[in-house]
């Protein structure tokens, strides 16, 4: 009889060949729905994170939170969100890149200090958070997390600052690496993006005139909410009852906008760095099949996040587009670990093919991004099982070669297939007729970048933007045996 796995078991075995999600963050201002609207933001922002969200909402007397481990819909009930009182709010989904995923470790953070209640939900990485909490722990500070946006809230409270904006100035001045916050107190809501402006936040408003800032603006769709600009890197805005007012208290840097927020993270749907998702995306294809080409009958995506990159190659190359993957949306439901007989098991519960779509085809799969390379060959022999008579590979991406500190979780050096192999190994490995990947010029062009010089791109390169310690690969497993010491 087969044994009832537990969850991480699960997890493990249908973990998709991914680069994992970040974090989502959302705040409102002046509404007197804020927390059903956080709510909202929130589910829309799902893709962002996974593993734990949270809400906290100021009436202008007191600060109410609450947080799960899970999805948004199952964490929040009618009742806590009624719970959840006030005329603004922020809340946050969580993907772990600092600090394992444990309750307390879900944000907002929510503290009280001399500078009165504080709440805090931070998307990115701060690169020398173990330095700082290190020297802060030494100089007797307690800390309740081992999440990276904890020290913010500590350094806010040494600073020696009496009011709110210059503390939280004080600390960031002194933390380095990619951070978009929302910040709630009883009568602000503030919203900060890092001067190198890693990851996005957007700013925009409601007919009713509320404020609201999002990591995207799909967020924007389900909420009602107009778009007007994005919030600038280095820009620290503050909403209060008497206006907005807009601040940049940190000296000024070479923007280095993530990449792969365009190429894999963010929502086709969204507008992100103030260009279309959906766009870029079906550029990136276009030029894949220009720069690329391969003689064949069908061209399908790895769903879901290469379906727009195929669809330009498609275009591009003239070849017929099909759905010749399903992938399922409900792994998460299954909790029934299959005799070992079954084979490939993890690529099999996620995706299926279609086999009179590849049945004696030439294929080319379109994918966004290659890791370790396990889930794509398994796929692939999936698609040649179904009787492909030949399969091209074509990557809407440079190579991997290198982890991201800055708040994507990407595998280790040693882990990235492009790091440790040729192309032609890498062929080898998938048992592919043909593999290529995208040029760094050519994904840059796709986005508008003909320089190169606005974005990050060092996963693909190795060329960091901000300084970094030799030890940060370290961290995360170091948190994390906190973490299981502390559990056991």
């Amino acid at each position: 009889m087969s044994s009832i796995p537990n969850t991480s078991r699960l997890r493990t075995l249908v973990r998709d060949d991914k680069p994992k999600e970040e974090c989502a963050i959302f705040g409102i201002f002046n509404s007197q729905e804020a927390a059903n609207f956080t709510y909202l933001g929130l589910y829309s922002m799902q893709h962002r994170g996974q593993e734990s969200s949270g809400i906290v909402s100021s009436d202008g007397e007191h600060l109410y939170r609450y947080a799960g481990m899970g999805l948004v819909s199952n964490i929040f009930t009618e009742s806590k969100i009624r719970e959840l009182t006030g005329t603004a709010a922020i809340g946050h989904n969580r993907y772990s890149t600092t600090g394992a995923s444990f309750l307390r470790n879900a944000q907002p953070l929510r503290v009280e200090s001399h500078l009165g209640p504080i709440a805090l939900a931070h998307n990115g990485n701060l690169v020398n958070s173990w330095e700082v909490r290190s020297q802060l722990e030494k100089e007797g500070s307690i800390f309740q997390t081992t999440i990276d946006s904890e020290v913010i809230v500590h350094l806010m409270a040494r600073s020696g600052e009496t009011d709110l904006l210059s503390a939280l100035s004080s600390a960031l001045k002194k933390v380095r690496g990619a951070y978009s916050l929302v910040v709630l107190t009883k009568s602000h809501l503030i919203a900060v993006r890092d001067p190198n402006g890693f990851r996005p936040l957007v700013m925009g408003r409601r007919d009713d005139g509320s404020i609201v800032f999002a990591s995207e603006t799909c967020a924007f769709d389900i909420t009602d909410t107009t778009y007007e600009r994005d919030v600038e890197p280095g820009e620290m805005i503050v909403v209060d009852r008497t206006g907005i007012r807009s601040f940049y208290p940190f000296p000024q840097a070479k923007p280095a906008l993530c990449i792969f927020e365009y190429i894999y993270f963010a929502r086709p749907d969204s507008n992100i760095f103030g260009e279309s998702v959906y766009k870029v995306r079906k550029a990136l294809g276009n030029q894949l099949a220009k720069e690329l080409p391969v003689e064949a009958d069908v061209v399908i995506p790895v769903p879901d996040s290469a379906n727009i990159a195929a669809l330009g190659y498609s275009e591009a190359s003239g070849i017929p587009f099909q759905s010749g993957l399903i992938r399922s949306h409900y792994v998460g439901r299954t909790f029934i670990e299959p005799d070992q007989k079954i084979r490939d098991f993890g690529a099999k519960i996620k995706y299926n093919v279609v086999k009179n779509v590849v049945e004696g085809k030439r294929v080319v799969i379109v994918d966004d991004s290659i890791m370790r390379g396990t889930t794509s060959r398994k796929i692939i022999k999936m698609i040649r099982n179904a009787g492909a008579t030949e399969i091209h590979l074509r990557v809407s991406a440079p190579p991997t070669i290198s982890p991201c500190y800055y708040g994507i979780d990407i595998p280790t050096h040693k882990e990235l297939i492009a790091a440790t192999h040729t192309i032609e190994e890498i062929r080898k490995y998938l048992r592919v007729d043909s593999i290529a990947y995208l040029s760094v010029d050519s994904m840059h062009k796709a986005v508008n970048d003909h320089k190169g010089g606005g974005f990050c791109n060092a996963c693909f390169t190795a060329d960091y933007p901000v300084e970094f310690q030799s030890d940060m690969g370290n961290q995360k497993s170091l948190f994390k045996e906190y973490e299981v010491e502390e559990h056991v």
